[in-house]
């Protein structure tokens, strides 16, 4: 018994048993370019978005030169060749082709999604030696299978079908995951912040003394090795971090460069001790923190944060009180680039409550940590997942045997 064909399959069958007609994207789409808007007719209160290019819109307007459901393609910039579908009425941009199907040959959709499919063929296309740029003749000689419409319309109908099962799973996941952090926030909140009761202060009803984290830890900062000097950096074994490594997150994802032993002690890199706490100390990190999972050396925009005693100051509870001390530092901004010293973080005051319920509070907090970490990591493979499958069908479906005349003229 053989095997039942699927519906697009029987559509082949009946209607090019023989294959396809290829042609080139000039001979069954019109490409126009779009034209300059003045950024001064951009303004928030717009009803159409203005698209500069194919990935996002770059302000509203009050006008419109393109209907809803078009396809754009970006023309410049490091995103020419990106292929977008606009479902709203929209000004199309000086930077955006767009393309108008004819559609008594071919569907205006069934193009999109070829398109899509060749996106990385026309990114590869991009030319120019300053901004990248992608010409129209790139665009429109690719060749384009054209089967009978009916097939056309029965293929969109599977890929729209992928693309709306993408975009609910990425804003389930997302909303899961927002969630989780509130959950989290609300937690973290409750079990590090202090109240006062007849005049002591209490966390989770253990009394509490206030120290400020000179008096109770070592508080250093790094540097940076010479750059001139290739021998500290050169075959480097030792990680060494920048600030931009303080993203609020009880790890260190990635490592900034490696120094060697020389570099180490001819400059003011410090060596950090695997569970030191990390604070960012300028820039668009500042006040964020980091826990280190191993040794590494950091730079002078970092302050490295570690307990006097152990067996009084847990380090983990530390890294979490000190991400309680966040605002503290987006104060020292006043509109100007916000930068914070030593003697600022060292005169900072944190809770601390005894070893034990310390503990109790890293253990909880840990869990919430792995749970929203855990989804945050897993958000991106469930995606990637649904995509592959996606992009597996987009090809399955988009692909088909050229008509037995052609391969008579190879």
């Amino acid at each position: 018994m053989t095997k039942p064909m699927n519906k697009i399959e029987k559509l082949i069958a009946e209607l090019c048993p023989n294959g396809v007609e290829f042609k080139e994207l000039a001979e069954v789409v019109e490409l126009e370019k779009g034209k300059q808007l003045n950024k001064e007719l951009l303004s928030e209160d717009g009803k159409y978005p203005a698209y500069n290019g194919g990935i996002s819109y770059s302000g509203f307007t009050n006008s419109y030169n393109y209907d809803e459901n078009t396809i754009i393609i970006s023309q410049g910039g490091a995103s020419a060749g990106f292929v977008n579908f606009v479902t709203k009425k929209f000004y199309a941009n000086a930077h955006c082709y767009v393309v108008l199907p004819n559609q008594k040959v071919v569907k205006n959709k069934f193009v999109y999604h070829y398109l899509k499919l060749n996106q990385e063929k026309l990114t590869e296309k991009q030319h120019g030696a300053g901004i990248p740029a992608l010409k129209t003749t790139e665009i429109l000689k690719l060749k384009i299978p054209i089967p009978p419409l009916p097939i056309q319309q029965e293929i969109v109908k599977i890929l729209d079908t992928f693309t709306e099962l993408e975009a609910e799973l990425e804003a389930e996941l997302e909303a899961e995951l927002e969630a989780r952090k509130k959950q989290y926030e609300y937690y973290r909140d409750q079990l590090l912040t202090p109240i006062e009761v007849n005049g002591k202060w209490l966390l989770n009803g253990k009394e509490v003394e206030w120290k400020t984290l000179g008096e109770v830890c070592t508080v250093y900062s790094g540097g940076t090795p010479s750059r001139e000097k290739y021998e500290y950096w050169e075959g480097g074994t030792i990680k060494w971090l920048g600030s931009t490594v303080c993203q609020n997150q009880k790890t260190v994802h990635e490592i900034t460069n490696y120094i060697t032993d020389l570099g180490l002690k001819n400059s003011s890199a410090k060596l950090m001790r695997k569970e030191t706490t990390l604070i960012a100390l300028v820039g668009a990190t500042i006040g964020k923190v980091a826990f280190l999972p191993f040794e590494a050396a950091i730079n002078q925009n970092i302050a490295g944060i570690y307990p006097v005693d152990i067996s009084t100051l847990n380090p983990s509870y530390l890294f979490y009180t000190c991400k309680m001390l966040y605002n503290y530092f987006i104060g020292l901004g006043q509109g100007k680039l916000a930068m914070a010293n030593l003697s600022f973080v060292r005169g900072l005051k944190i809770p601390i409550p005894p070893l034990a319920e310390q503990e109790r509070i890293v253990a909880i907090l840990d869990k919430f940590d792995a749970l929203v970490n855990d989804l945050t990591a897993g958000l991106p493979a469930e995606l990637n997942a649904r995509r592959k499958q996606y992009e597996y069908y987009r090809n399955k479906l988009l692909t088909f045997k050229p008509l037995e005349k052609e391969y008579a003229k190879q």
